[in-house]
């Protein structure tokens, strides 16, 4: 497994990075153990989710519970309010047993959290970082202006938006954008919501943008299986594996 830094964060993360949202669709609690436990087995040590997914986050929780230490855990809030925020962090510690989050994530539509604004939300998620509740400050958003405007605002240390071979081109710019002011990039979706199902082809385009970080939501022990694989094969990038890309494209697009 290889490890980069994520962003301007201190958190270094496997490349590989394990979407916990739909841990609630496994076949039972003891199957959802087996994912992560054979996700962290194989050495990734990020894993995502959301409180929006309350069940998922508890069997997150459960299953991470004596590899805590080793593990860098990530989960957001779509809060409207700073006393929400404060509620749904509270609720996400409790469900996944924790003391603090690695990476709490705001998701945004198209209002943005800024310095001293009179909402005080930025203020609210300062002082959780403050108290050691939080140890790293993100945002989660759909929409591509917006989220222009959150990497040059400089105040978040990570962005995480919808990225796959099929994604509008103009998304890989927001990837160099980050990189421009070392800002990591979580691609959510990678497979598109399931639209896709070419995983290698998958993989592969997300592989050659070293400063992304995919979340890959495996609902079954055979889809993290095949995933696994390819972060250890990574398909080779040729000109068939880019016409291949093309053909996906234009066909879901």
């Amino acid at each position: 497994m290889e490890y980069v830094r994520l962003g301007k964060t201190d958190l270094l993360v496997s490349r590989t990075a394990f979407g916990a949202m739909s841990l609630h669709d496994a076949e039972d609690a003891e199957t959802a153990g087996s994912l992560i436990r054979k996700a962290y087995d194989a050495g990734i040590n990020f894993f995502d989710t959301a409180h929006n997914e309350p069940d998922s986050e508890k069997l997150l929780g459960d299953s991470l519970h004596e590899i805590r230490q080793n593990v860098r855990v990530a989960t957001k809030t779509a809060a409207s309010s700073v006393q929400e925020i404060y509620r749904d962090l509270d609720e996400s510690l409790n469900a996944m047993h924790c003391d603090y989050i690695d990476l709490y994530q705001y998701e945004i539509t198209s209002f943005i959290p800024l310095k001293d604004g009179t909402d005080g939300i930025y203020t609210a998620l300062l002082d959780m970082k403050t108290s050691g509740k939080i140890k790293h400050i993100g945002v989660v958003t759909e929409d591509y202006e917006t989220a222009g405007k959150i990497i040059r605002s400089g105040l978040y240390e990570t962005l995480q938006f919808p990225f796959s071979m099929i994604s509008p081109t103009a998304t890989s710019s927001l990837v160099d954008l980050c990189a421009k002011f070392d800002m990591g990039f979580i691609a959510m979706q990678p497979l598109c919501g399931g639209v896709l199902t070419n995983i290698p082809l998958a993989f592969g385009f997300l592989y050659q943008y070293e400063n992304v970080i995919p979340v890959w939501g495996a609902r079954t022990i055979e889809e993290l299986t095949q995933i696994l694989y390819f972060n250890d094969h990574p398909p080779v990038i040729d000109d068939a594996f880019k016409q291949d890309v093309d053909k996906a494209r234009t066909f879901f697009n």
